[in-house]
């Protein structure tokens, strides 16, 4: 009685149902592989985006770098240069002959004992302040310093022989 009821395209061909059902089926299954397709199509569209934005702030990093590099190179408008003798706080200009030793041992062994590093030129005397290491490569030997004065005493940026 079931199958009086049903449209006689149906009773004639039961596999055409089962196409007609599976037809149904992947179609409820479509809506998964069309939002599988649009997610991926927005990964790549914001993909191509991020890096666009990466492209164009590292072109805009390499522009400003080389400008950056000059100012740093330039000193500023307080800063001098000073050329003189480095040699520290206790024996200024003279060191005694007395201890027997050179020039630049004798500064480093004032600075050691507590002794500061300073710089002596024709006119004064100036208290060094700054990379400790390059003035112990300049002890007992003339120099140019590049730095700041405040009083008697020049923050260092650079230091250098003179010769």
């Amino acid at each position: 009685m079931a199958d009086e009821l049903q449209p006689l395209s149906e009773q004639a061909n039961p596999s055409r149902r089962a196409a007609f059902l599976r037809g149904k089926a992947m179609k409820k299954h479509r809506i998964w592989v069309e939002i599988l397709v649009f997610g991926t199509l927005i990964a790549c569209a914001l993909a191509v985006l991020f890096a666009t934005l990466g492209a164009v702030a590292g072109a805009a990093v390499t522009v400003v770098q080389p400008q950056m590099q000059q100012t740093e190179e330039q000193p500023t408008a307080r800063e001098r240069t000073f050329e003189g003798m480095v040699t520290c706080s206790r024996c200024g200009a003279r060191h005694s002959a007395a201890i027997g030793k050179t020039a630049d041992v004798c500064v480093r062994t004032c600075v050691h004992d507590g002794g500061s590093f300073v710089l002596v030129d024709a006119d004064s005397t100036y208290t060094l302040e700054g990379d400790m290491m390059a003035l112990k490569k300049l002890a007992g030997q003339r120099a140019r310093i590049v730095g700041t004065l405040s009083g008697k005493t020049i923050k260092i940026s650079s230091a250098t022989s003179a010769i």
